[in-house]
């Protein structure tokens, strides 16, 4: 009889494997997208079909990635590599990855720094957070998204801000990494908030911890994604 324990079928191992694989064929999928847009007419090319495919593509890349970093931050080898990195240079950055699709939805994009301009941060696991948070503030917001990075109490407060309906109720206040954020009775696994609540809590500095901040207003009105890195 086999054993159903068997290390080699372990089925999240599968799974991840199966998932890095779907991220280099989708990755393929829009090389070749991208190539043939280029040879489209104009008129064809800016079709309003084209934003969807693209939105999804990233939106699907975004939970792809997410799937694999809790996958590794389940058997402890998600990597952190802090460096000095230029926050308004990794906010930029984010936007520009959804400029065609900022630009097709008629959102408005912009990024503000008050007195912050070099930060200690692993920038692709920080980047990932902030662009995934761009990409679902697409879904809600009207006309508006805002990046901002600012100091706050010794740390680094960056925060997306859109002018949508703002987050439900039961999803406002502060969450580390021990904050229960699945819910699939909601329609949302809520995947991408516990990522990002997981990534903050990696930053770790002079006994401070990383955490995520979800309330509504801003500067905008709507939803407020607020992350805390010491």
């Amino acid at each position: 009889m086999k054993d159903n324990h068997d290390p080699e079928l372990d089925f999240s191992t599968v799974l991840a494997s199966t998932v890095h694989d779907m991220k280099n064929s989708l990755g393929l999928l829009m090389q070749s997208w991208n190539h043939w847009l280029e040879r489209l007419a104009p008129e064809l090319a800016e079709s309003g079909e084209r934003g969807v495919i693209e939105y999804e593509s990233l939106r699907l890349n975004g939970m792809l990635m997410q799937m694999l970093g809790l996958y590794k931050l389940q058997i402890n080898q998600l990597p952190l590599h802090p460096d000095w990195t230029d926050v308004e240079e990794l906010l930029q950055e984010q936007l520009a990855r959804h400029a065609e699709i900022l630009e097709a939805r008629k959102i408005h994009g912009r990024c503000r720094l008050d007195g912050i301009e070099l930060f200690v941060l692993d920038p692709e696991l920080v980047g990932s957070v902030i662009g995934n948070v761009i990409n679902n503030s697409i879904r809600y917001t009207r006309s508006a998204i805002h990046l901002s990075a600012s100091p706050h109490d010794g740390l680094l407060l960056i925060c997306v801000n859109d002018d949508g309906e703002g987050y439900p109720e039961h999803m406002l206040g502060r969450r580390g990494r021990d904050t229960q954020a699945a819910d699939v009775r909601n329609g949302s696994t809520g995947l991408g908030l516990y990522f990002a609540q997981c990534i903050a809590s990696m930053h770790q500095r002079d006994g401070r911890q990383g955490y995520i901040e979800l309330a509504n207003g801003g500067e905008l009105g709507g939803g407020e994604f607020r992350l805390y890195l010491p």
